[in-house]
Protein backbone atom coordinates (compact mmCIF):
# COMPACT_ATOMS: atom_id res chain seq x y z
CA UNK A 1 0.00 0.00 0.00
CA UNK A 2 1.14 3.18 -1.10
CA UNK A 3 1.96 6.05 1.86
CA UNK A 4 1.17 9.91 1.18
CA UNK A 5 3.77 11.95 2.17
CA UNK A 6 1.49 14.44 4.46
CA UNK A 7 4.06 17.43 4.04
CA UNK A 8 2.51 19.91 1.58
CA UNK A 9 4.46 20.66 -1.85
CA UNK A 10 4.74 24.33 -1.98
CA UNK A 11 6.36 26.73 -0.11
CA UNK A 12 3.12 28.33 0.83
CA UNK A 13 1.67 25.45 2.29
CA UNK A 14 4.81 24.89 4.37
CA UNK A 15 4.93 28.35 5.40
CA UNK A 16 1.54 28.47 6.77
CA UNK A 17 2.18 24.68 8.32
CA UNK A 18 5.31 25.99 10.27
CA UNK A 19 3.77 28.85 11.34
CA UNK A 20 0.95 26.68 12.76
CA UNK A 21 3.43 24.19 14.08
CA UNK A 22 4.84 27.39 16.08
CA UNK A 23 8.23 25.93 14.65
CA UNK A 24 11.25 27.54 12.89
CA UNK A 25 11.63 27.28 8.80
CA UNK A 26 14.20 24.39 7.76
CA UNK A 27 17.40 25.71 6.04
CA UNK A 28 15.84 24.88 2.69
CA UNK A 29 12.78 26.66 3.63
CA UNK A 30 14.97 30.14 4.17
CA UNK A 31 16.70 29.38 0.88
CA UNK A 32 14.10 28.99 -1.40
CA UNK A 33 11.76 32.38 0.59
CA UNK A 34 15.44 33.71 0.10
CA UNK A 35 15.41 32.80 -3.41
CA UNK A 36 11.86 33.75 -3.98
CA UNK A 37 12.18 37.59 -2.77
CA UNK A 38 15.58 37.69 -4.84
CA UNK A 39 14.07 37.10 -7.85
CA UNK A 40 11.52 40.05 -7.24
CA UNK A 41 14.12 42.39 -6.73
CA UNK A 42 16.45 41.41 -9.78
CA UNK A 43 13.19 42.20 -11.68
CA UNK A 44 13.47 45.45 -10.75
CA UNK A 45 17.41 45.78 -10.53
CA UNK A 46 20.31 44.31 -12.71
CA UNK A 47 22.32 41.50 -10.10
CA UNK A 48 25.37 43.90 -10.41
CA UNK A 49 25.59 47.38 -10.48
CA UNK A 50 28.34 49.96 -11.15
CA UNK A 51 29.48 51.07 -8.01
CA UNK A 52 29.60 54.61 -8.60
CA UNK A 53 25.74 54.61 -8.96
CA UNK A 54 25.15 54.37 -5.36
CA UNK A 55 26.05 57.88 -5.07
CA UNK A 56 22.66 59.66 -3.71
CA UNK A 57 23.43 62.80 -5.17
CA UNK A 58 23.30 61.80 -8.76
CA UNK A 59 20.01 59.87 -8.37
CA UNK A 60 18.35 61.69 -4.83
CA UNK A 61 16.16 58.24 -5.32
CA UNK A 62 13.61 59.97 -7.04
CA UNK A 63 12.73 57.27 -8.87
CA UNK A 64 12.38 54.73 -5.73
CA UNK A 65 10.56 57.62 -3.98
CA UNK A 66 8.10 57.65 -7.09
CA UNK A 67 7.56 53.72 -6.67
CA UNK A 68 7.02 53.75 -3.01
CA UNK A 69 4.61 56.85 -3.43
CA UNK A 70 2.15 55.42 -5.62
CA UNK A 71 2.17 51.61 -3.13
CA UNK A 72 1.17 54.40 -0.33
CA UNK A 73 -1.15 56.09 -2.98
CA UNK A 74 -3.03 52.79 -3.65
CA UNK A 75 -2.96 51.57 -0.08
CA UNK A 76 -4.59 54.47 1.61
CA UNK A 77 -7.12 54.98 -1.74
CA UNK A 78 -7.96 51.63 -0.92
CA UNK A 79 -8.80 52.48 2.72
CA UNK A 80 -10.54 55.80 1.84
CA UNK A 81 -13.13 53.52 -0.64
CA UNK A 82 -14.74 52.11 2.30
CA UNK A 83 -15.81 55.77 4.20
CA UNK A 84 -16.42 57.19 0.42
CA UNK A 85 -19.49 57.61 -1.73
CA UNK A 86 -19.18 59.23 -5.04
CA UNK A 87 -22.27 61.49 -4.57
CA UNK A 88 -22.72 65.05 -3.92
CA UNK A 89 -25.46 64.29 -0.89
CA UNK A 90 -22.64 61.88 0.40
CA UNK A 91 -19.32 63.05 -0.26
CA UNK A 92 -18.91 65.88 1.85
CA UNK A 93 -20.33 64.63 4.68
CA UNK A 94 -18.06 61.25 4.36
CA UNK A 95 -14.80 64.05 4.44
CA UNK A 96 -16.60 65.21 7.67
CA UNK A 97 -16.67 61.86 8.95
CA UNK A 98 -13.25 60.85 8.38
CA UNK A 99 -12.33 64.03 10.58
CA UNK A 100 -14.31 63.39 13.32
CA UNK A 101 -16.03 59.94 13.67
CA UNK A 102 -13.77 57.20 12.11
CA UNK A 103 -10.70 56.31 13.45
CA UNK A 104 -7.74 57.65 12.05
CA UNK A 105 -9.65 58.93 8.76
CA UNK A 106 -7.71 62.17 8.63
CA UNK A 107 -4.47 60.89 8.86
CA UNK A 108 -4.89 58.15 6.05
CA UNK A 109 -6.91 61.84 4.09
CA UNK A 110 -4.38 63.26 4.63
CA UNK A 111 -1.50 60.92 3.72
CA UNK A 112 -3.09 60.04 0.73
CA UNK A 113 -3.68 63.95 -0.29
CA UNK A 114 0.25 64.63 0.33
CA UNK A 115 1.48 61.31 -1.50
CA UNK A 116 -0.37 62.36 -3.93
CA UNK A 117 1.09 65.86 -4.28
CA UNK A 118 4.46 64.88 -3.55
CA UNK A 119 4.36 62.32 -6.37
CA UNK A 120 3.84 65.22 -8.88
CA UNK A 121 6.51 67.09 -7.54
CA UNK A 122 8.66 63.50 -7.53
CA UNK A 123 8.25 62.78 -10.69
CA UNK A 124 8.86 66.23 -12.18
CA UNK A 125 12.12 66.43 -10.45
CA UNK A 126 13.29 62.96 -11.48
CA UNK A 127 12.74 64.03 -15.17
CA UNK A 128 14.90 67.42 -14.68
CA UNK A 129 17.21 65.04 -13.31
CA UNK A 130 17.32 62.62 -16.28
CA UNK A 131 17.69 65.66 -18.57
CA UNK A 132 20.40 67.69 -16.48
CA UNK A 133 23.05 64.89 -16.26
CA UNK A 134 22.39 63.52 -19.96
CA UNK A 135 20.46 60.34 -19.17
CA UNK A 136 17.93 60.68 -22.06
CA UNK A 137 20.08 60.42 -25.13
CA UNK A 138 20.76 56.87 -27.24
CA UNK A 139 19.48 54.22 -25.99
CA UNK A 140 16.68 55.88 -23.66
CA UNK A 141 15.30 58.54 -26.41
CA UNK A 142 11.81 56.51 -25.70
CA UNK A 143 12.10 56.15 -21.98
CA UNK A 144 12.34 59.85 -22.15
CA UNK A 145 9.42 59.63 -24.05
CA UNK A 146 7.24 57.95 -21.78
CA UNK A 147 8.08 59.60 -18.49
CA UNK A 148 6.51 62.46 -19.98
CA UNK A 149 3.50 60.58 -20.52
CA UNK A 150 3.89 59.47 -17.03
CA UNK A 151 3.99 63.13 -15.55
CA UNK A 152 0.72 63.30 -17.50
CA UNK A 153 -0.98 60.80 -16.07
CA UNK A 154 0.25 61.57 -12.48
CA UNK A 155 -1.42 65.30 -13.25
CA UNK A 156 -4.55 63.38 -14.18
CA UNK A 157 -4.59 61.13 -11.09
CA UNK A 158 -4.08 64.40 -9.01
CA UNK A 159 -6.44 66.46 -10.85
CA UNK A 160 -9.19 63.84 -11.18
CA UNK A 161 -8.84 62.84 -6.95
CA UNK A 162 -9.28 66.90 -6.95
CA UNK A 163 -13.07 66.77 -6.98
CA UNK A 164 -13.90 63.86 -4.74
CA UNK A 165 -14.37 65.80 -1.83
CA UNK A 166 -16.97 67.87 -3.28
CA UNK A 167 -15.88 71.01 -1.60
CA UNK A 168 -15.81 74.81 -3.02
CA UNK A 169 -12.20 74.78 -3.48
CA UNK A 170 -12.70 71.35 -5.61
CA UNK A 171 -15.85 72.17 -6.96
CA UNK A 172 -14.37 75.39 -8.43
CA UNK A 173 -11.02 74.55 -9.29
CA UNK A 174 -12.06 71.71 -11.51
CA UNK A 175 -14.55 74.32 -13.19
CA UNK A 176 -11.77 76.27 -14.09
CA UNK A 177 -9.59 73.67 -15.02
CA UNK A 178 -12.28 71.94 -17.35
CA UNK A 179 -13.02 75.20 -18.83
CA UNK A 180 -9.65 75.10 -21.24
CA UNK A 181 -11.29 72.21 -22.52
CA UNK A 182 -13.70 73.87 -24.45
CA UNK A 183 -10.91 76.18 -26.27
CA UNK A 184 -9.36 72.79 -28.37
CA UNK A 185 -10.31 72.77 -32.16
CA UNK A 186 -13.30 70.91 -33.22
CA UNK A 187 -13.77 68.06 -30.22
CA UNK A 188 -12.89 70.17 -27.40
CA UNK A 189 -16.99 70.31 -26.40
CA UNK A 190 -17.62 66.82 -27.21
CA UNK A 191 -14.59 66.22 -25.06
CA UNK A 192 -16.00 68.34 -22.23
CA UNK A 193 -19.56 66.77 -22.42
CA UNK A 194 -17.65 63.72 -22.09
CA UNK A 195 -15.74 63.81 -19.29
CA UNK A 196 -18.17 66.50 -17.35
CA UNK A 197 -20.98 64.17 -17.72
CA UNK A 198 -23.24 67.14 -19.26
CA UNK A 199 -22.88 70.66 -19.73
CA UNK A 200 -21.28 71.77 -16.30
CA UNK A 201 -19.63 69.92 -13.37
CA UNK A 202 -22.36 68.08 -11.41
CA UNK A 203 -23.01 64.36 -9.68
CA UNK A 204 -22.40 62.98 -13.07
CA UNK A 205 -18.66 64.78 -13.26
CA UNK A 206 -18.07 63.20 -9.38
CA UNK A 207 -19.22 59.79 -10.76
CA UNK A 208 -16.78 60.04 -14.10
CA UNK A 209 -13.86 61.37 -12.17
CA UNK A 210 -14.26 58.61 -9.28
CA UNK A 211 -14.14 56.31 -11.99
CA UNK A 212 -10.83 57.54 -14.06
CA UNK A 213 -9.52 58.20 -10.17
CA UNK A 214 -10.58 54.74 -9.30
CA UNK A 215 -9.74 52.30 -11.76
CA UNK A 216 -8.51 54.02 -14.89
CA UNK A 217 -5.29 56.37 -14.48
CA UNK A 218 -4.20 53.88 -11.76
CA UNK A 219 -3.91 51.08 -14.15
CA UNK A 220 -2.45 53.42 -17.12
CA UNK A 221 -0.38 54.24 -14.42
CA UNK A 222 1.16 51.01 -13.40
CA UNK A 223 0.90 49.72 -17.05
CA UNK A 224 3.57 52.57 -17.91
CA UNK A 225 6.03 52.09 -14.75
CA UNK A 226 5.88 48.72 -15.84
CA UNK A 227 7.13 48.99 -19.41
CA UNK A 228 9.56 52.32 -18.15
CA UNK A 229 11.17 50.10 -15.61
CA UNK A 230 11.57 47.31 -18.30
CA UNK A 231 13.47 50.01 -20.19
CA UNK A 232 15.96 51.50 -17.70
CA UNK A 233 16.59 47.30 -17.40
CA UNK A 234 16.67 46.64 -20.95
CA UNK A 235 18.83 50.10 -21.60
CA UNK A 236 21.28 49.99 -18.71
CA UNK A 237 21.31 53.27 -16.51
CA UNK A 238 23.79 55.81 -16.82
CA UNK A 239 26.98 56.28 -14.43
CA UNK A 240 27.76 59.63 -12.28
CA UNK A 241 30.41 61.92 -14.21
CA UNK A 242 32.71 64.55 -12.36
CA UNK A 243 33.13 67.49 -14.93
CA UNK A 244 35.42 67.54 -17.75
CA UNK A 245 36.02 63.87 -16.65
CA UNK A 246 36.30 61.38 -19.77
CA UNK A 247 34.14 58.32 -19.86
CA UNK A 248 34.66 55.13 -17.91
CA UNK A 249 36.28 52.16 -20.10
CA UNK A 250 36.11 49.61 -17.14
CA UNK A 251 33.49 50.45 -14.32
CA UNK A 252 33.88 49.04 -10.85
CA UNK A 253 30.93 46.78 -9.86
CA UNK A 254 28.58 45.87 -6.73
CA UNK A 255 26.10 43.41 -6.09
CA UNK A 256 22.69 44.51 -6.05
CA UNK A 257 22.11 42.48 -3.37
CA UNK A 258 22.93 43.97 -0.30
CA UNK A 259 25.14 47.58 -1.76
CA UNK A 260 21.83 48.96 -3.32
CA UNK A 261 18.78 47.26 -1.97
CA UNK A 262 19.94 48.27 2.05
CA UNK A 263 20.17 52.01 0.93
CA UNK A 264 16.67 52.17 -0.68
CA UNK A 265 15.23 50.42 2.28
CA UNK A 266 16.53 52.70 4.71
CA UNK A 267 15.82 55.75 1.97
CA UNK A 268 11.60 54.18 2.19
CA UNK A 269 11.81 54.22 6.07
CA UNK A 270 13.27 57.46 6.59
CA UNK A 271 11.00 58.92 3.48
CA UNK A 272 7.74 57.23 5.13
CA UNK A 273 8.55 58.71 8.46
CA UNK A 274 8.59 61.95 7.44
CA UNK A 275 5.20 61.66 4.72
CA UNK A 276 3.83 60.18 8.64
CA UNK A 277 5.13 63.34 10.54
CA UNK A 278 3.38 65.99 7.86
CA UNK A 279 0.72 64.12 7.47
CA UNK A 280 0.51 64.13 11.21
CA UNK A 281 0.77 68.28 11.32
CA UNK A 282 -0.67 69.19 8.13
CA UNK A 283 -4.74 68.33 7.59
CA UNK A 284 -5.58 68.04 3.55
CA UNK A 285 -7.44 71.20 2.80
CA UNK A 286 -11.22 71.41 3.29
CA UNK A 287 -13.13 74.39 2.40
CA UNK A 288 -17.47 74.11 2.90
CA UNK A 289 -19.90 72.07 1.09
CA UNK A 290 -19.63 72.46 -2.95
CA UNK A 291 -22.46 75.76 -3.80
CA UNK A 292 -22.57 76.07 -7.95
CA UNK A 293 -24.59 78.71 -6.96
CA UNK A 294 -21.99 80.74 -5.61
CA UNK A 295 -18.28 81.19 -7.11
CA UNK A 296 -15.25 82.04 -4.68
CA UNK A 297 -13.46 85.50 -6.02
CA UNK A 298 -11.09 84.26 -7.51
CA UNK A 299 -11.63 81.08 -8.90
CA UNK A 300 -8.15 79.31 -9.16
CA UNK A 301 -7.65 75.74 -10.85
CA UNK A 302 -5.08 73.54 -9.11
CA UNK A 303 -1.85 74.70 -7.78
CA UNK A 304 -0.29 72.39 -10.64
CA UNK A 305 -2.43 74.29 -13.23
CA UNK A 306 -1.88 78.01 -11.92
CA UNK A 307 0.72 78.86 -15.02
CA UNK A 308 -1.94 77.71 -17.27
CA UNK A 309 -4.15 79.81 -16.00
CA UNK A 310 -1.70 83.01 -15.58
CA UNK A 311 -1.00 82.24 -19.16
CA UNK A 312 -4.89 82.77 -20.26
CA UNK A 313 -4.72 86.25 -18.63
CA UNK A 314 -1.68 87.19 -21.10
CA UNK A 315 -2.41 85.18 -24.24
CA UNK A 316 -5.78 84.80 -26.49
CA UNK A 317 -7.15 81.39 -24.57
CA UNK A 318 -6.84 79.36 -27.66
CA UNK A 319 -2.80 79.80 -27.70
CA UNK A 320 -2.23 79.66 -23.74
CA UNK A 321 -4.67 76.53 -23.17
CA UNK A 322 -3.91 74.76 -26.25
CA UNK A 323 -0.71 75.71 -28.79
CA UNK A 324 1.33 76.86 -26.36
CA UNK A 325 0.82 73.28 -23.89
CA UNK A 326 1.39 71.28 -27.35
CA UNK A 327 4.89 73.38 -28.60
CA UNK A 328 6.05 72.70 -24.93
CA UNK A 329 5.07 69.00 -24.74
CA UNK A 330 5.86 68.49 -28.19
CA UNK A 331 9.20 70.16 -27.38
CA UNK A 332 10.30 67.87 -24.29
CA UNK A 333 9.43 64.58 -26.51
CA UNK A 334 11.50 66.18 -29.12
CA UNK A 335 14.68 66.48 -26.74
CA UNK A 336 16.56 63.24 -26.88
CA UNK A 337 16.16 63.12 -30.50
CA UNK A 338 17.81 65.79 -31.24
CA UNK A 339 21.67 65.58 -32.54
CA UNK A 340 24.19 66.33 -29.82
CA UNK A 341 27.65 67.88 -30.06
CA UNK A 342 29.03 66.75 -26.92
CA UNK A 343 29.77 63.05 -24.97
CA UNK A 344 27.21 64.47 -21.61
CA UNK A 345 26.39 61.81 -20.46
CA UNK A 346 26.39 60.97 -16.46
CA UNK A 347 27.77 65.01 -16.02
CA UNK A 348 25.65 66.73 -14.30
CA UNK A 349 24.71 70.25 -16.73
CA UNK A 350 26.87 68.56 -19.15
CA UNK A 351 30.07 70.60 -18.70
CA UNK A 352 31.92 73.97 -16.62
CA UNK A 353 30.36 76.11 -19.45
CA UNK A 354 26.39 74.29 -19.61
CA UNK A 355 27.03 74.94 -15.87
CA UNK A 356 27.48 78.52 -16.34
CA UNK A 357 24.89 78.86 -19.39
CA UNK A 358 21.99 77.32 -16.98
CA UNK A 359 22.73 79.47 -14.41
CA UNK A 360 22.69 82.62 -16.66
CA UNK A 361 18.92 80.63 -17.75
CA UNK A 362 17.37 80.67 -14.90
CA UNK A 363 18.63 84.65 -14.04
CA UNK A 364 16.88 85.41 -17.11
CA UNK A 365 13.77 83.24 -16.60
CA UNK A 366 13.35 84.89 -12.56
CA UNK A 367 13.93 88.78 -13.72
CA UNK A 368 12.27 88.58 -17.59
CA UNK A 369 9.23 86.93 -16.13
CA UNK A 370 8.00 88.91 -14.03
CA UNK A 371 8.89 92.10 -16.30
CA UNK A 372 6.76 90.92 -18.84
CA UNK A 373 3.96 90.17 -16.69
CA UNK A 374 4.30 93.80 -14.85
CA UNK A 375 4.12 95.30 -18.99
CA UNK A 376 1.29 93.31 -19.98
CA UNK A 377 -0.83 93.98 -16.89
CA UNK A 378 -0.29 97.65 -16.67
CA UNK A 379 1.96 98.62 -19.99
CA UNK A 380 1.34 97.13 -23.15
CA UNK A 381 -1.84 95.63 -24.42
CA UNK A 382 -1.97 94.59 -27.79
CA UNK A 383 -5.45 94.46 -28.96
CA UNK A 384 -5.55 98.35 -28.33
CA UNK A 385 -2.09 98.85 -30.19
CA UNK A 386 -3.77 96.55 -32.98
CA UNK A 387 -7.48 96.81 -33.31
CA UNK A 388 -7.69 96.18 -36.79
CA UNK A 389 -6.71 92.64 -36.27
CA UNK A 390 -8.86 90.09 -35.13
CA UNK A 391 -7.94 88.86 -31.22
CA UNK A 392 -6.59 85.10 -31.90
CA UNK A 393 -3.50 87.31 -34.10
CA UNK A 394 -3.02 90.48 -31.74
CA UNK A 395 -3.31 88.88 -28.66
CA UNK A 396 -1.74 85.66 -29.61
CA UNK A 397 0.38 85.26 -32.80
CA UNK A 398 1.77 88.28 -32.59
CA UNK A 399 3.25 87.90 -28.86
CA UNK A 400 4.18 84.11 -28.76
CA UNK A 401 6.14 84.94 -32.22
CA UNK A 402 7.79 88.19 -30.25
CA UNK A 403 8.72 85.52 -27.16
CA UNK A 404 9.97 82.80 -29.88
CA UNK A 405 12.22 85.82 -31.84
CA UNK A 406 13.58 86.51 -28.54
CA UNK A 407 14.88 82.84 -27.95
CA UNK A 408 16.03 82.70 -31.20
CA UNK A 409 17.96 85.92 -30.28
CA UNK A 410 18.87 84.65 -26.92
CA UNK A 411 20.25 81.00 -28.02
CA UNK A 412 22.49 83.21 -30.89
CA UNK A 413 23.86 85.49 -28.12
CA UNK A 414 24.77 82.44 -25.90
CA UNK A 415 26.69 80.79 -29.04
CA UNK A 416 28.15 83.92 -30.27
CA UNK A 417 29.18 84.95 -26.99
CA UNK A 418 30.25 82.08 -25.17
CA UNK A 419 30.95 79.97 -28.15
CA UNK A 420 28.74 77.32 -26.40
CA UNK A 421 27.79 73.58 -27.66
CA UNK A 422 24.69 73.16 -29.38
CA UNK A 423 23.69 71.08 -26.52
CA UNK A 424 24.41 73.88 -23.94
CA UNK A 425 22.61 76.45 -25.34
CA UNK A 426 19.36 74.30 -25.72
CA UNK A 427 20.27 73.05 -21.58
CA UNK A 428 19.80 77.00 -20.84
CA UNK A 429 16.62 78.14 -22.99
CA UNK A 430 15.18 74.90 -21.78
CA UNK A 431 16.20 75.93 -18.37
CA UNK A 432 14.82 79.95 -18.83
CA UNK A 433 11.56 78.42 -20.12
CA UNK A 434 11.80 75.90 -17.29
CA UNK A 435 11.86 78.99 -14.71
CA UNK A 436 9.15 81.08 -16.07
CA UNK A 437 7.12 78.59 -15.98
CA UNK A 438 7.73 78.25 -12.44
CA UNK A 439 7.37 82.25 -12.20
CA UNK A 440 4.42 82.60 -13.82
CA UNK A 441 2.75 79.41 -11.36
CA UNK A 442 3.81 81.19 -8.05
CA UNK A 443 2.71 84.67 -9.29
CA UNK A 444 -1.03 83.01 -10.08
CA UNK A 445 -0.59 81.19 -6.76
CA UNK A 446 0.70 83.61 -4.40
CA UNK A 447 0.14 87.39 -6.48
CA UNK A 448 -3.36 86.88 -7.97
CA UNK A 449 -6.37 88.52 -5.72
CA UNK A 450 -9.35 89.12 -6.10
CA UNK A 451 -10.98 89.29 -9.96
CA UNK A 452 -7.46 87.76 -10.86
CA UNK A 453 -5.63 91.40 -10.14
CA UNK A 454 -2.38 91.68 -9.09
CA UNK A 455 -1.48 92.05 -5.58
CA UNK A 456 0.70 91.38 -2.54
CA UNK A 457 0.42 88.07 -1.18
CA UNK A 458 -0.59 89.19 2.63
CA UNK A 459 -3.31 91.09 0.42
CA UNK A 460 -4.41 88.29 -1.21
Amino acid sequence: MTTLDPRPESLPQRVAESIQRDKPFSEDERDRMKAVMNSLLLHIHASKVPARSLKFTYTFGLGGLSLLLIMMLIVTGIMLMFVYTPSPDSAYTDMLALQSTVAFGQLIRNLHHWSGNLLLVVVFLHMLRVFYTGAFRHPREFNWVIGVGLLLLVVMANFTGYLLPWDQLAYWAVTVGTSLLDYVPVVGEQISLLILGGPEVSGATLRNFYGLHLAIVPMMILMIVSVHIFRVRRDVGTVPRNLDEEPLKRLEKVTTLPHLVSREAVFAIVMIGLILLWSTWVNAPLEEAANPDHSPNPAKAAWYFMGLQELLLHFHPFFAAIVIPALALGGLMMLPYLRTDMDTEGVWFRSRMGRKLAWIGFFTGLIATPLLVLLDEYVVNLPDLLPSLPTIISNGWVPLAGILLLLILYAGMLKRVFHAASCEVRQSVFTLLLTGFIVLTIIGIAFRGEGMALMWPWEV
